[in-house]
């Protein structure tokens, strides 16, 4: 649940001296944000929330003696905090989550009530102890953690931690949804309890994830591989990608063919395109299977007169979208931005928590950031109306205040949407205060709650019905044109929404030229084209994004930190910013769907964000809850204790050594191996595993025995294996890696430089010499063939996004992850 604090730049291998020299400055979203020459700590923390990243915490809390201790959860937001109140509070951070279940068993006691057993983390230790000697001399405490579940928990967990439930005073609870003068002022002179079934409901959460984690994983350690984990939102959301990567699989295209013609006026240059509709006088289309049918067609109306029989206009009013919710602005920012999920939650973190923008000093840019609900204040409606008259004018501006509609059903209504706090702040006028991301995350979020707020788009859709008289027969067939025209931009001279995997611009078509009935028509091209019906396209971020909230899986807070363990597991990989699942991916949703159908059906698992939605509104009882789910997944638990780690037997006998073969299942999928392991090691692959053999036929020879050598995968990657190693006679181990060049060369000798991968499991790459032993040049961050503009030198991955010079201090933003790819490649 909380973020340990780590060192900034987390070598781990020794660099060269030239790669240590690397720009101490970073890049907002990474540890630091460089602006006009001054560098500021970013603070990002739980699942993209706040805590320090980079360094610890750079002094101890202040003393609250005569004063009122405030608490929130990261420092930047402590400091935006801390203006606005002035110096009668002492404000400071909690950094995320102090007590939490102990990492070395399950610590949750089934049998009493599922009572959780929570400790305090060891690396929060000193800061509960300076809290509570702060909390102790203060006049009041004021808890000012987020205002959502987990924030009223981390709350809850320090008050216990601390003690302070036993105080005179307890201390209490407030909660703004952005960081203004007017909101936070407002919420301390309202300040309440903390609210426990929102506690229940976050504590419910952790523990339904604590079970079915520490219940399944270690079944999939059995049987696939160490480090693996299962998740009771996380193993849903991986089956969707795979299901659907075999959806595309086995997806049969079916053919069909149109006629389309090119016409234009008599006596007129300008040409539109119209396609075969129908019959004359049918209103049901014509099908055309193959081309067979399509060249007699095309023959048939060889020479056709064409004439417009019809035209019909009419007006199309396109509303503007919502403001954003978590999932939307998730959506849109990776479609426009190219922005992960996560990334677009650590920008909008700083967003909400506070920078300096010059006279107004440090203050909350955009509302919070967590939320499902579309609503928004009625003052913050007025400001945007007033805005909107004043620069464009009363004609983009509706009648009356637009009430945009949330579309989940569990939206959260204390909530507003995410917008920005005051729309009087141009993103031109903060140009010079935020970084390059901070600002495009911005003007998104300030454009879409413009925008919200004006008035409808109308455009002019034209439909053209045209009659094609045959020479060759009695028939008259009907071709189609269709067209439209932006009459007034409304909402759409600020923005429009992005869409997923069509290109639909929300004009309706091409613009026709001025027709009317009757007119005689040349057709200058006539032709038959082919056409397939195409698989569903893999999931973006954006689109499993859309398609978990729609089914209602996981809730605004999940989304980002579910897709990251996805990849950060290697279930799935991107590739061109699409989601594909591994063969690890696929071999873990198969074995979980088989022995765990609750869990892992789609339904099931959103009518347990629906229970735990109604704990949260003191609807449901959070133990009772949680033991009508745990009763029949532990029986799961234990048919599948019976039968995970047995392997199915087969015929097929072992040729090494005469003992049957069995089906079992790794990381790459299905194998067959010699029931006599572990005195025989032979393995065979089943067939089942396309683009991933058990074993690479190559055509090089062993140089110790001069039998054929073979590449292997281990955990450490590929690697060139000697056939003999299993060998009844005269056995031969030798095996040696291959070299995954990248094509930069080596800083120090000008040899290649090839990518290896640190002793141990789960061991980090790192990029070092291949001429070593006697280049020992290593660096472990990814070089990229770009020499640095500034001083030639080698250019290396800083992060997910930017790369920076191992020698100057020269770093740059590659905007678009395809681009950063290009580069890496």
């Amino acid at each position: 649940m909380a973020t340990k604090t780590t060192a900034a730049t987390g070598k781990g291998k020794k660099e060269s001296k030239a790669a240590g020299k690397s720009a101490a400055s970073k890049k907002p979203g990474a540890t630091a944000a460089v602006k006009k020459g001054k560098t500021t700590t970013q603070a990002t923390g739980r699942g993209g929330k706040s805590t320090a990243r980079g360094s610890s915490r750079t002094a101890a809390t202040p003393r609250a003696r005569g004063k009122d201790l405030v608490i929130v959860e990261s420092p930047a937001k402590a400091r935006t905090v801390g203006q606005i109140l002035g110096n009668k509070y002492v404000v400071t951070a909690s950094q995320g989550h102090l007590r939490d279940l102990p990492k070395s068993k399950i610590g949750v006691n089934v049998e009493q009530d599922f009572e959780p057993s929570y400790v305090v983390m060891q690396d929060k230790r000193s800061l509960l102890k300076e809290l509570r000697t702060a909390g102790d001399s203060a006049n009041d405490i004021y808890l000012a953690t987020d205002p959502d579940r987990e924030g009223e928990a981390i709350s809850w967990h320090l008050q216990a931690a601390a003690k302070w439930d036993e105080r005179a005073s307890m201390p209490k609870r407030v909660v703004f949804h952005e960081i203004t003068r007017e909101a936070v002022e407002e919420a301390f002179q309202n300040p309440r309890e903390i609210d426990m079934q929102l506690v229940n409901a976050q504590q419910a959460r952790r523990i339904l994830d604590r079970l079915v984690g520490y219940e399944i994983s270690p079944l999939l350690w059995r049987r696939v591989q160490r480090g693996l984990s299962a998740g009771r939102v996380q193993s849903v959301a991986l089956r969707m990608v795979v299901d659907r990567e075999r959806e595309i699989n086995a997806f049969v295209p079916v053919e069909s063919w149109t006629l389309d013609a090119t016409l234009r006026k008599q006596d007129e240059a300008t040409e539109f395109a119209a396609q075969l509709h129908s019959l004359k006088g049918q209103r049901k289309r014509i099908e055309i299977p193959n081309e067979e049918q399509a060249r007699a067609l095309e023959s048939e109306l060889d020479g056709a007169a064409y004439q417009v029989a019809d035209v019909r206009k009419r007006d199309v009013r396109q509303r503007p979208a919502p403001p954003f919710t978590t999932s939307t602005l998730q959506q849109d920012a990776g479609r426009k931005l190219r922005f992960t999920a996560q990334r677009t939650m650590a920008v909008a973190q700083q967003l909400y928590e506070g920078l300096d923008v010059g006279g107004e000093g440090s203050v909350g840019l955009i509302t919070y950031m967590r939320t499902d609900s579309t609503q928004v204040a009625a003052s913050a409606v007025s400001e945007v109306r007033d805005y909107v008259a004043g620069r464009y004018g009363k004609g983009y501006m509706p009648d009356k205040p637009r009430v945009h509609s949330r579309r989940s059903k569990a939206a959260q209504e204390a909530h507003e949407a995410i917008r920005p706090t005051s729309i009087l702040r141009h993103p031109d006028s903060l140009r010079p205060f935020l970084s390059r991301e901070q600002l495009n995350l911005y003007t998104l979020i300030w454009e879409r709650m413009l925008a919200s707020q004006m008035a409808d788009a109308i455009s002019e859709a034209t439909t053209v019905d045209i009659d094609a008289t045959c020479q060759h027969s009695a028939n008259v067939y009907n071709f189609r044109a269709t067209g439209s025209v932006l009459r007034f931009a409304g909402f759409r001279t600020v923005y429009l929404e992005g869409r997923d995997d069509v290109a639909d611009n929300g004009d309706g078509g091409p613009t026709l030229p001025p027709l009317t009935a009757g007119d005689a028509l040349n057709c200058s091209k006539l032709e038959a084209n082919q056409h397939f019906t195409e698989p569903p396209p893999r999931y973006t971020e954006a689109t499993l994004i859309r398609a978990m909230e729609e089914r209602g899986i996981g809730r605004p807070s999940t989304y980002a930190p579910t897709i990251g363990t996805l990849v950060d597991r290697k279930y799935v990989e991107r590739e061109r910013n699409r989601l594909t699942p591994t063969q690890l991916g696929m071999t873990v949703t198969d074995l979980l769907t088989e022995h765990f159908t609750d869990v892992m059906d789609l339904d099931f698992t959103a009518k347990m964000e629906e229970e735990l939605d109604g704990v949260a509104q003191g609807d449901r009882e959070w133990v009772p809850m949680l033991r009508d789910f745990y009763n029949p997944f532990h029986e799961s638990v234990n048919k599948a204790n019976e039968t995970f780690s047995r392997a199915e037997e087969t015929d097929e006998v072992c040729e090494k050594c005469g003992q049957p073969m069995a089906i079992k299942t790794g990381r790459f999928g299905r194998f067959l191996a010699c029931t006599g392991y572990p005195k025989c090691r032979n393995t065979k692959d089943m067939g089942d595993n396309p683009g991933t053999p058990f074993e690479e036929a190559t055509d090089e020879v062993c140089e110790k025995c001069e039998r054929p050598m073979v590449i292997r995968t281990g955990r450490y990657g590929r690697f060139l294996a000697c056939t003999g190693y299993n060998a009844e006679e005269n056995p031969c181990d030798n095996r040696r890696n291959l070299l995954n060049k990248i094509g930069v060369p080596c800083p120090d000798c000008g040899g290649d430089l090839v990518e290896r991968r640190a002793r141990g499991r789960g061991g980090r790459p790192f990029w070092g010499c291949s001429r070593y032993p006697s280049c020992e040049f290593i660096i472990n961050r990814r070089p990229v063939p770009k020499p640095c503009p500034q001083c030639g030198k080698m250019m290396a991955q800083k992060n997910r996004n930017d790369i920076a010079c191992t020698s100057c201090d020269w770093q740059e933003v590659v905007a678009q992850a395809e681009e950063l790819a290009a580069v890496g490649d």
